[in-house]
């Protein structure tokens, strides 16, 4: 097999015809769509993949800003959801307990777990959620 040297070092030639194919599709996300979010007060969701922005239906990637005293609807999603804490304290509140998730830590929610967010803390919340797949309204399936 050749390989070549340069910018992809010693990759072999088919890697990387398969990287340079990838390239051609790649999308540069400019900057969020900003979507009007369910709760009281409202948080501010920054989403840069998913349905919205990018009209990807895999994946949905959006940085979440949430007020102190922020809760919303509690929910039984079709998508499993990661969430990366970088600012505050997230409350998540399954049926049968109660868990605060910090700045530097993460949870991890399968799909079909009812599930409520909140930030009752005085500083409320910055976090990235990832939903797999896209967060969309008719999947949240949010408590009437």
């Amino acid at each position: 097999m050749k390989m070549a040297i340069g910018m992809f070092g010693d990759i072999p030639d088919a890697r990387q015809s398969a990287y340079r194919s990838r390239r051609r599709n790649m999308k540069h996300i400019q900057r969020p769509a900003v979507i009007r979010a369910a709760g009281n007060p409202p948080k501010q969701i920054e989403e840069f993949v998913g349905r919205v922005n990018s009209k990807t239906e895999a994946v949905s990637i959006a940085r979440m800003t949430s007020p102190p005293g922020w809760i919303e609807p509690g929910q039984t999603p079709e998508f499993d959801e990661y969430t990366i804490v970088l600012r505050g304290t997230l409350r998540v509140t399954l049926k049968d307990k109660e868990l605060d998730v910090s700045a530097g830590q993460a949870i991890i929610m399968e799909a079909g777990e009812w599930v409520r967010y909140s930030t009752p803390g005085p500083d409320g919340a910055e976090y990235i959620a990832v939903c797999v797949p896209a967060f969309s309204p008719g999947a949240v399936q949010r408590d009437e």
